[in-house]
């Protein structure tokens, strides 16, 4: 079973709606809003391959269309109403009674897309389903065809979109590979990075320890006497400019010929 779109309406308002591909749904959820009761029920509407299962409660429509009407499933799809009907209200309660339309939805679509996707994909989504006891067993909510609420000529084909489905499905695996790869690479750069610190680390424990300690004395006052030794065997500028005259002053004096 696959939840293809969802909807949150009062009457044939549209309060807050998402789809997880691209088709007609929405206006075939029109045609059935208006024939939805606003009294307290659970009904699912079978349409071609497809089913509508919904929630009213307090005058409030909780809608979704499935893609197949695997009975096992369908306390999966009850399951994401239930959720769908206790989010809506904790986040907006009495506001949803006078509200114009699309008023929730730039804030509730986000929750029905996540929603979706968990109901969706999640194995333990259905695990999830057999343990919580508000809700009812599905068994009893009746299965209808579609025909029998709507008037002759209200009947519009229902079109699905399978191929921008699958294609949404090969972005998500894309989507994943991609941050997969990005998580390696970075993962060994990390690696690289700790080997080269615990390298330069190791060098500087190995240089301290053979100079003696970390303020390396033994290799400061070795640099300390071989400076001191090459400056003491240079004779300074002035003794040397003394001698040179001396030398001169004897060569040009008369008792040297």
């Amino acid at each position: 079973m696959t939840i293809v779109y969802a909807v949150v309406a009062r009457g044939k308002v549209v309060l807050a709606e998402h789809t997880s591909t691209s088709g007609n749904f929405p206006t075939v959820t029109r045609v059935l809003l208006s024939k939805i009761a606003s009294i307290d029920a659970k009904m699912s509407y079978v349409y071609d391959d497809h089913v509508f299962h919904y929630i009213v409660e307090n005058g409030i429509t909780y809608l979704c269309l499935c893609m197949n009407q695997e009975k096992t499933k369908r306390r999966v799809a009850f399951a994401f109403l239930e959720d769908t009907k206790i989010r809506f209200q904790n986040q907006f309660g009495s506001i949803a009674h006078r509200a114009p339309a699309f008023t929730m939805n730039e804030e509730f679509s986000k929750i029905l897309q996540r929603q979706m996707i968990f109901y969706n994909s999640d194995p333990g989504a259905d695990d999830l389903t057999k343990v919580k006891h508000q809700l009812d067993d599905v068994k009893s909510v009746m299965v209808e065809n579609i025909e029998k609420v709507l008037e002759r000529g209200e009947k519009i084909e229902l079109l699905v979109d399978k191929t921008d489905r699958l294609n949404q499905s090969a972005f998500r695996f894309e989507k994943t590979s991609r941050q997969l790869r990005n998580a390696l690479f970075w993962r060994k750069i990390k690696v690289y990075f700790f080997i080269t610190a615990l390298i330069a680390f190791a060098i500087f424990l190995l240089t301290a320890y053979s100079c003696g300690g970390f303020a390396f004395p033994n290799c400061s006052s070795s640099d300390k006497k071989s400076s001191q030794k090459q400056h003491g065997n240079k004779k300074p500028h002035s003794s040397l400019h003394k001698e040179n005259l001396q030398k001169r002053r004897f060569l040009l004096s008369p008792f040297s010929y």
